[in-house]
């Protein structure tokens, strides 16, 4: 060919490294959530051969959503300093650990330990906001929501494809082999992770301009109205994403409905978030990405209110999870780039992770919330009702939101 290579920059796909990236990233995503999502399948084995309440195992992976969220920022402010690869690398030796912490736990306190504290850890170093504050700020702001969504879509298609091979490893090798092949699936990525290298430069400055410190950032942050909005929507994402995980298949079986659906469910959740993702990941590089998270809480507080009101058969909560999947965590590209907007990519892991504190707030209390709301009324009506109107609040918490148009960079 005789037209010369495309620079970095350029729009497109076609630069090797720049797909190894991308491939790199969607991987790492992709085991991370894989493996994080499996942890639900070892509760009645492990319960069963250890005489643990299912509580106490529900308290070490609820206390490894709490922890998650409130190491985040701190584990963003390391990949800010360090760089993404290193941070999500010791993220994986952690898991690893974690998890063989887990097989070998002769007690709750010590399963509590590794479960919810190391693996929390573990969650926040390797998980989604690192890997995608890490992609976002090795590429161009052409392809940044594109890749976005990749890695989103990577997330979830782990899910569907690594929570089955762990239920088949259970079964196949028993609840502690099953743990040993984690492990050591977790330390794949490891090299998945060398091509974010992202250490940030010395940044190059006009003449009397300073570079803003990490603190000042956050300080900018917190003083901001868009921060908070953001913040608060993602409460609202963490809260849907939480309660349905835990406790759709509990108001399926609630039903009536086979056990079948409520496991095919959750599994066509994950399957259309793949189809989701990719889209919302296309319209942030077309879209306002305020009017887009307006359209996906407004859409999701449609869809609730609808199947609220209609029938419970096995058709509608298959076509209820379908959509419900493409609006699951289409929410993550539009946040990203919204945070790069308003707050620069210098700090971005720190900042998307204070963001992924609500989302993460926001899980614990859907989980939590569910099961109070279903042991003192005997259903999920009223859960479903806040649902829909957290919605509501969270389309309408985004209208506020600074979304400015990109800055030219100077030739």
């Amino acid at each position: 060919m005789a037209a010369p290579p495309p620079s970095p920059a350029a729009p497109g796909w076609r630069l090797s490294p720049m797909m190894i990236l991308v491939i790199g990233a969607v991987l790492t995503a992709a085991l991370a959530m894989g493996l994080r999502q499996s942890f639900g399948l070892f509760l009645a084995p492990m319960t069963a051969a250890n005489g643990w309440s299912a509580s106490g195992f529900a308290l070490a992976i609820a206390l490894q959503v709490l922890v998650n969220g409130i190491s985040q920022p701190i584990c963003g402010q390391l990949a800010d300093r360090l760089g993404g690869r290193v941070v999500i690398m010791g993220g994986a030796a952690l898991y690893a650990l974690g998890t063989l912490g887990m097989a070998l736990s002769d007690g709750l306190p010590l399963f509590t330990f590794f479960a919810g504290l190391v693996m929390g850890v573990a969650v926040s170093a390797a998980g989604m906001p690192v890997i995608m504050a890490s992609m976002t700020r090795l590429l161009p702001e052409s392809q940044r929501g594109r890749a976005t969504g990749l890695g989103t879509a990577g997330s979830s298609f782990g899910q569907f494809l690594v929570v089955p091979l762990a239920g088949l490893g259970i079964a196949g090798f028993g609840w502690q082999g099953a743990l040993f092949l984690m492990a050591g699936a977790a330390l794949l990525m490891i090299p998945l992770a060398l091509p974010l290298q992202d250490r940030p430069a010395p940044p190059v400055l006009q003449h009397g301009q300073v570079e803003e410190s990490a603190g000042a950032t956050v300080k900018r942050a917190l003083r901001s109205t868009s921060f908070w909005c953001l913040f608060f929507g993602f409460f609202v994402c963490g809260l849907h994403v939480s309660f349905l995980s835990v406790h759709l298949p509990g108001f399926v079986a609630s039903c009536h409905l086979p056990s079948f659906v409520g496991a095919g469910a959750i599994s066509l959740i994950g399957l259309f978030n793949v189809v989701g993702s990719l889209v919302s990941g296309e319209l942030t590089q077309k879209w306002r990405r305020r009017e887009l998270l307006v359209l996906i809480y407004g859409s999701r507080a449609v869809l609730m209110a609808v199947f609220f009101v209609a029938p419970k058969t096995t058709a509608t909560v298959l076509a209820f999870s379908a959509v419900m999947g493409v609006l699951w965590l289409s929410t993550v590209p539009p946040t990203v780039a919204l945070c790069a907007r308003n707050f620069g990519t210098r700090w971005l892991a720190t900042i998307f992770g204070m963001v992924f504190l609500g989302h993460q707030v926001g899980g614990f209390t859907g989980a939590y919330l569910g099961g109070v709301v279903f042991d003192r009324t005997g259903s999920y009506d009223l859960m479903w009702i806040i649902g829909i109107l957290a919605a509501i609040f969270a389309a309408l918490v985004h209208l506020p939101i600074r979304d400015p148009r990109p800055v030219p960079a100077a030739a």
